[in-house]
Order: C-alpha cells, then sequence, then structure tokens
C-alpha cells in the first residue's frame, strides 16, 4: 500500500498529498513556471499538476466542460493523438476544493436578501448567528485514456528506444476555475513497458486496469481528497 505525504505546490499556494516515492523534477531539471512535476522513484510514472488560462466558453455543463477537456487532452498528446482511446470519463468530486461566500457581504450588496432562494445555485448553505454561507462545488472531470505509439513502417524513421513503452496509460483530471479564468490539469502518465507489466491483467474493455493503472487510480483519488487552495491569488498570474 502507497504511503503519501502533504506536498505543497507552486510555493505551497497548493497543497495535496502525493506518494511518498514521487520526486521532485524540478531538484533534476528546469521545469515550467506553470508546472509541478513529480516522477516514480523506484517505476516510470509521473504526476504532473499544471496551471493552464481557462479555455472554451463562460459557464458549466457537461458539453463546454467536456469540450474544454477534450482540448486539454489534445494538447496533452500532441502528434500523438491517433494512438489515443478514451476509455471513460467521469464528473470528479474534490473532498476540499469549493467556493465559500458570505451571503451577507457577497450577495446582499448585489440585492439578494435571502439565501434559500440561491440554493439551487450551490451545494449547500451553512446558517450562523453571525451570517450565512453559500457553498458552490467547483466542476471537475477525469477521463482514463491510453496512448500507444504510432507504428512506424520498415525503414521509416529511427529504431524503438531501450525502456519504449508498449504504451502509455492517462489519467487526466480537470478542475474549472470559471471567476479565476484558470483550468488546473493533474495528469498522470503511466508508461508500460513490455517485462514491467502483466499483459494477461490488462484489458480495459472488460475492466481489467492491471497493477500499475490500479496503483494511478488510487494515487488520482487521494489528490481528489486532499487537494486545496491555500492562497487564491496564485491565480491572479494567470
Amino acid at each position: 500500500m502507497a504511503t503519501y505525504r502533504n506536498t505543497p505546490l507552486f510555493g505551497g499556494a497548493l497543497v495535496c498529498d502525493l506518494p511518498t516515492k514521487f520526486a521532485d523534477v524540478s531538484t533534476l531539471r528546469q521545469v515550467p513556471d506553470n508546472q509541478e512535476v513529480y516522477i516514480d522513484k523506484e517505476g516510470f510514472s509521473s504526476i504532473i499538476i499544471e496551471i493552464n488560462e481557462r479555455v472554451g466558453g463562460g459557464g458549466s455543463s457537461p458539453e463546454i466542460d467536456g469540450a474544454a477537456l477534450t482540448t486539454h487532452l489534445e494538447e496533452v498528446v500532441g502528434n500523438d493523438a491517433d494512438g489515443l482511446k478514451v476509455w471513460n470519463t467521469t464528473p470528479t468530486k474534490f473532498s476540499k476544493l469549493e467556493y465559500v461566500l458570505s451571503f451577507t457581504d457577497d450577495l446582499r450588496s448585489s440585492g439578494f436578501n435571502d439565501a434559500q432562494k440561491l440554493a439551487p445555485r450551490f451545494t449547500h448553505i451553512i446558517y450562523s448567528s453571525v451570517e450565512d454561507y453559500l457553498i458552490e462545488d467547483i466542476p471537475a472531470y477525469t477521463l482514463i485514456a491510453t496512448l500507444h505509439p504510432q507504428a512506424s513502417t520498415e525503414g521509416d524513421g529511427p529504431p524503438p528506444r531501450a525502456n519504449s513503452p508498449d504504451f502509455t496509460a492517462v489519467i487526466l483530471t480537470l478542475v474549472r476555475l470559471e471567476r479565476e479564468r484558470t483550468d488546473i490539469l493533474i495528469t498522470i502518465n503511466v508508461p508500460h513497458i513490455r517485462g514491467e507489466y502483466d499483459e494477461d491483467n490488462i484489458d480495459l474493455q472488460l475492466g481489467k486496469q492491471g497493477q500499475l493503472i490500479g496503483d494511478a487510480v488510487d494515487y488520482a483519488s487521494r489528490i481528489w481528497e486532499s487537494f486545496k487552495v491555500e492562497d487564491w491569488s496564485l491565480f491572479d498570474e494567470v
């Protein structure tokens, strides 16, 4: 069973639990300012947390957010899109990521006088003797995909490198921060290299994920449970 540590990201503006066996790539090489990259010291998997400008139109719906997820996925895979297969996409709940609005300060000043009337827009309302708070979930979605390298014809291109994967599983989570005009991407890449995994245990069409993908799903679930914004001003720079 994996062990985790609470890990500060982007100077502590974000935090989440990451596996202890993953190392910070920035201690080894330069990483883009909008990314935090961690690699498995005992394997080949990687976790990338990336802050991007929001794509797509305003508002949130399965159609709008689904199109944004597709756009980001295409950017992640680049020219290898021909070998891409998306197996499923699901809405994702982040346990510690939500908008908290003070009804007294933020909404009455806009002409609203009854918190209950706004309830359909929000997950729940917290009443207190001082003021009321409205809690709004932040839309997020996760997909699982596989990426197979493009087959080259004989004599076309360089020979495969040592440790080239048979395929790479991708677990991609998109967090939509509309007010901050920001999309957060959390990508877990899981290369499957011949001899490093049991081919008989993988058949995603039948729901058989195998050990490596199963571990990556556990990593993603822990991130969804622990991910938190400590300093919202981080997104002022996006």
